[in-house]
């Protein structure tokens, strides 16, 4: 207990006003940020600058990884750049009989600790990370396929929000019961009072399994990673083969931070798969997995929650997102928000808009009306002007993460009329790197052969025009795909009150997260943590939302203690 009260009160000194300031932005949902978007920002106080974040990245590369775990068995890795290049790098294969038995060694004292020492652990961790953000954006870049600026603020300053987010509402959660005892005392009349002494201590649940996604290896990995780190439990890390590097260097931060203050640092280990062996499936039946989360395919996603009977599991699948195009009174606006939607990161985002549902006798704009032919095609325009300069393409684009997304959008071309025909863009940089623009199909949403393609999910840069018989039929529609196909985002453009308040409707009865005329510089596909919610939970794309109360509450009990006073 007296080296966890000197790590607090170390880690307090340098985080305990960042850890009230995030409490206080979860409740007033207002714009925070302690970590510095902008690449110039770093270099000063110990952290990264740009030329040292690429020095720190190439040294990784064509070596081994050791993180020192327990139970190593051999070498693994075959990472290979979107853009290219093979990392080179080999990384600790896992005996899981011997790992996990390690990593539940040494949480007795991280319970022990109690919420205030481990969130302040996490934010040092959140700190040395952040420290390192030049060298984690090209992890991601090459993991995950993002252009540069978009792994920098992405990967780095905005998946770090994230995970503070998550121990901030970690730590709220689990400070709402008074720490250490409180007395309690019954009155009996005249007889003397009923008194107890009672000690509530919040109790992890287990081993947690972060499953790791190739498009947003910490963005997505943090949330969860965070949440359970605080919440008392040890965290197994199995990153997408694909994006390992991004979580690695994040494990082997965090088991540096850990060792540092006095705790265990196997309560975070990283396990890599072999090629082939699919060990997500096995580690995910295993009884010392209590809690799960994942961010994938909907397939593998609905396995989870069917077959991990013993875990908590927390799921971001996948959906359908729409927007309803009603009416506009920025026109000119509207593209360039959609067109900026559909291109950014090759539309390989869970909220990238897909379906845009347009009535077929067209819309009113400030600019008069518009047929739904004329739509598309102003929409497909606005997209090839974006993107007609292939400098300002490859920073918007990125390159495609994998081969499935290149085979969907060379397939998407035939499910119905091209209105903006893909082309590919060369990287000078990096030749070998897969980069096109998107495509923009027409649909006729009245027709069955239609419907098969703008109701399942075509991830990547593929966005269909539907036509509707009138907006109250793309509200319909909206409905519908909500219901079963589940959305991550939904956006709508009207300038009728009553059309805005039937889509509201909509989507507070199926838990859509809404999107109302967006002009400027926020689009559909953004979130800020501490304000946005990702997902909802609420529909088929996600169990689970980034980040509220519901998300961290169940990876921890209460357990109570009663002595007579």
């Amino acid at each position: 207990m007296a080296t966890a009260q000197l790590t607090t009160d170390r880690l307090a000194e340098k985080h305990r006003s960042t850890l009230d300031q995030a409490l206080d932005t979860i409740r007033s949902r207002a714009y925070w940020s302690p970590y510095p978007e902008h690449p110039k920002a770093y270099g000063a106080d110990g952290s990264l600058d740009a030329a040292a974040g690429l020095a720190a990245h190439q040294s990784q590369l064509d070596t081994r990884f050791d993180l020192d775990q327990p139970g190593t068995d051999g070498w693994t890795g075959g990472e290979t750049s979107p853009y290219g290049p093979s990392l080179g790098i080999e990384y600790p294969h896992a005996d899981l009989d011997v790992l996990l038995p390690a990593m539940r060694a040494g949480m007795g004292a991280w319970r022990d600790a109690g919420a205030e020492t481990r969130a302040l652990v996490c934010l040092e961790i959140l700190a040395r990370i952040s420290a390192r953000t030049h060298e984690f954006a090209h992890a991601v870049m090459h993991t995950s396929g993002q252009a540069f600026m978009m792994a920098f603020q992405a990967g780095g300053p905005h998946a770090q929000d994230r995970g503070l987010e998550a121990v901030a509402y970690a730590y709220a959660e689990q400070t709402r019961t008074p720490a250490g005892r409180a007395g309690w005392s019954k009155p009996q009349g005249k007889r003397d009072p009923l008194e107890l002494s009672k000690e509530f201590t919040p109790v992890g649940r287990g081993i947690a399994l972060v499953i790791g996604c190739n498009t947003f290896p910490t963005w997505n990995g943090y949330p969860g990673l965070f949440a359970s780190l605080a919440t008392g439990n040890p965290v197994l890390v199995k990153p997408h083969p694909r994006a390992v590097l991004p979580l690695a260097l994040t494990v082997k931060v965090a088991r540096e931070v850990l060792a540092e203050s006095g705790f265990d640092p196997n309560l975070v280990a990283l396990a890599v798969e072999r090629p082939g062996e699919g060990i997500a499936k096995t580690l995910a039946v295993r009884p010392e997995i209590r809690i799960i989360d994942y961010t994938g395919s909907t397939a593998f996603g609905d396995w989870l929650e069917a077959n991990a009977r013993q875990a908590q599991v927390y799921t971001e699948k996948a959906g359908v997102n729409t927007v309803v195009v009603d009416s506009t009174d920025d026109y000119k606006g509207m593209l360039a928000n959609l067109a900026f939607s559909l291109s950014l990161y090759s539309g390989q985002m869970c909220t990238t808009p897909q379906n845009l549902l347009i009535p077929r006798d067209g819309i009113t704009t400030d600019q008069g009306p518009r047929s739904y032919d004329e739509v598309v095609a102003d929409l497909a325009a606005a997209v090839g002007g974006l993107l007609g300069d292939d400098a300002r393409a490859n920073g918007l684009l990125g390159a495609l993460v994998n081969p499935d997304v290149k085979a969907r959008l060379e397939a998407a071309a035939g499910l119905g009329e091209v209105a903006l025909a893909s082309r590919e863009v060369v990287n000078p940089e990096y030749p070998d790197a897969v980069v096109r623009t998107p495509v923009i199909v027409k649909l006729d949403g009245s027709k069955p052969d239609a419907q098969a393609a703008y109701f399942s999910e075509c991830f990547g840069p593929v966005s269909f025009a539907v036509s509707v018989d009138s907006t109250a039929d793309a509200l319909e529609l909206l409905r519908r795909t909500v219901r079963e196909k589940g959305a991550m985002t939904v956006g709508a453009y009207t300038t009728s009150p009553d059309t805005e308040r039937a889509v509201e409707e909509v989507c507070l009865e199926e838990s859509a997260q809404l999107s109302l005329n967006l002009t400027g510089g926020v689009y559909v596909n953004q979130t800020a943590a501490f304000s946005d919610f990702h997902g909802s939970g609420g529909n088929p794309a996600a169990n689970a939302a980034l980040c509220d109360g519901a998300f961290v509450s169940n990876r921890f009990r209460v357990v109570e203690v009663r002595r007579q006073a």
